[in-house]
């Protein structure tokens, strides 16, 4: 039988010689693996719509059991060529593509997160602030995995008191009385919060120009990090590279 899915490559590993197994995000069906035959090679029809980040239409021909389905046929519709051309760009959506792959199941469809991805890597192409853009979306993979830091109120006693600090043992803001409780408890600026709260029910096709503080960034980065630390059981190499990166520029300023 012949399906077509419109996906976004999140990972492509070679199989045997001229072969590729692609795994797309689809909008139909969440997370696939499908078999490209002789995509490696360079005159291959299935070379290009086979490489990582492609959005494009995948036309495959499925079998009767579970077994990994054929690509016949592909149409891309967005290489994202200037997030290809950009080694950080190209470090962040890695990251956003073994992350997203890492918290998501085979074939449980998902058109919010199939939408996400796709907005993420166009702000990525057009140059948006690939930070801002990639702490948005830890903390929504953070809600996708059912860690969703509470952050309108003291997490421990509900009530509603200044300067928060933020527990990640115990989910969320605790006020000055509950802060006591959690020795570990990570002292943030104000606008860090409220920036967390802002990320969890925010629409990328509303984004525009965020100007954030490197003090907020840093602080941003350390809590989103200490709750994956500590309730996921995650190592991935994407994210080692990306931190590599990162610290680039700072060891090229000296």
């Amino acid at each position: 039988m012949l399906v077509k899915w419109e996906g976004i490559v999140i990972r492509s590993v070679d199989y045997g010689e001229s072969s590729k197994v692609v795994t797309l995000f689809t909008r139909e069906r969440g997370k696939v693996a499908i078999m490209a035959r002789g995509a490696k090679k360079a005159k291959s029809r299935l070379s290009a719509v086979s490489q990582i980040f492609t959005h494009g239409y995948y036309l495959c021909k499925t079998g009767p059991g579970s077994g990994m389905a054929d690509l016949s046929q592909g149409e891309i519709v967005d290489s994202f060529r200037d997030l290809r051309q950009d080694l950080m760009s190209t470090a962040y959506a890695a990251y956003i593509a073994e992350l997203l792959d890492r918290l998501t199941e085979d074939g449980e469809g998902n058109p919010f997160l199939f939408q996400l991805l796709h907005q993420l890597f166009r702000h990525l192409d057009e140059g948006r602030d690939p930070e801002i853009l990639c702490r948005i979306f830890e903390t929504k993979m953070l809600q996708v995995a059912g860690i969703t830091p509470r952050l309108t109120a003291c997490a421990n006693c509900g009530e509603q008191r200044e300067p928060y600090v933020i527990s990640v043992s115990q989910g969320g803001l605790l006020c000055p009385a509950c802060a006591a409780g959690d020795a570990y408890a990570i002292a943030v600026t104000p606008s860090v919060w409220k920036l967390l709260r802002l990320f969890q029910v925010f629409d990328l096709e509303r984004l525009g120009d965020i100007e954030v503080k490197p003090t907020t960034r840093s602080q941003l980065k350390h809590v989103l990090r200490s709750f994956m630390d500590e309730h996921l059981d995650l190592r991935l190499k994407s994210r080692a590279f990306l931190d590599q990166m990162e610290r680039m520029p700072l060891a090229g300023s000296d």
